[in-house]
């Protein structure tokens, strides 16, 4: 492992969670951002704290509020800017444009002023399987989230994987990983039929997948100390995690 890329927690909390950040990270190589992952209330703060320019990319994984909220800030900060408006790639689920749109962007008047349409503010890349970015292909999966079709997460192989807000979902996690991804994982002290718990990973994942597993979306700094004592890593907000770099393209993806 040589630090070159690391994951980046803005935040790790719950929706409720608010002094721990709405979850959401940062993939970043040489220090430098690739790729931020969801757009929360206080995402876009988090991220600014530490980079001294907008992300040139974002992935959304599902559309709950905690997740997308900061999307109109960064709407208006770009539109008025013309150096910046239309160049964020926002990396979106073709399930989740509709219900993005309805969220986020069917607002009438994007601006006052009107002849605004919110969508022109980013370049939004409509995807299913998963996506190019850089030369590197990102593996998008299904997550198991309230309905579904509903949540997505993404894998960059034998880099790093996000889950998402996710019920276990072991069998997809171990044909988009190998033995060095580290696995961003959704969970809770007390699983729920919309999130992972404790007892479900212990149940349903196998110890070289539970090796490797970051916690976060957890609800309080309590339960994160309840995590570690059953013996799993759990992520901080504002830590970086050192990452494998990614294995090289396959020649069969896209």
């Amino acid at each position: 492992m040589n630090h070159e890329w690391s994951l980046h927690v803005l935040g790790s909390g719950a929706a409720h969670a608010v002094a721990l950040g709405a979850s959401g990270a940062v993939l970043e190589r040489g220090g430098r951002p690739v790729l931020m992952i969801d757009c929360g209330p206080d995402t876009l703060t988090r991220y600014l704290a530490t980079h001294d320019e907008l992300p040139p990319a974002i992935y959304i994984t599902h559309v709950h509020m905690d997740h997308v909220a900061g999307l109109e800030r960064l709407f208006y900060t770009v539109w008025f800017d013309p150096a910046w408006r239309g160049r964020i790639k926002l990396f979106v689920h073709a399930a989740l444009v509709p219900l993005l749109q309805g969220r986020v962007a069917d607002y009438p008047n994007a601006v006052a002023e009107g002849g605004a349409n919110f969508w022109e503010a980013f370049r939004l890349v409509a995807l299913s399987r998963g996506f190019w970015l850089d030369g590197w292909w990102f593996d998008v999966f299904a997550a198991r989230h309230h309905a579904p079709g509903t949540a997505f997460g993404l894998a960059l192989r034998g880099c790093f994987a996000w889950t998402g807000d996710t019920r276990p979902i072991p069998e997809t996690l171990a044909a988009v990983t190998d033995e060095h991804t580290l696995i961003a994982h959704d969970c809770a002290v007390t699983g729920n039929p919309s999130h992972t718990g404790v007892d479900d990973l212990q149940r349903e994942y196998p110890a070289s997948l539970r090796a490797r597993l970051l916690l976060y979306h957890y609800g309080s700094e309590g339960d994160a100390r309840t995590l570690r004592e059953h013996g799993f890593r759990v992520a901080e907000p504002g830590m970086h995690y050192p990452l494998h770099a990614p294995a090289p393209v396959r020649a069969e993806a896209g």
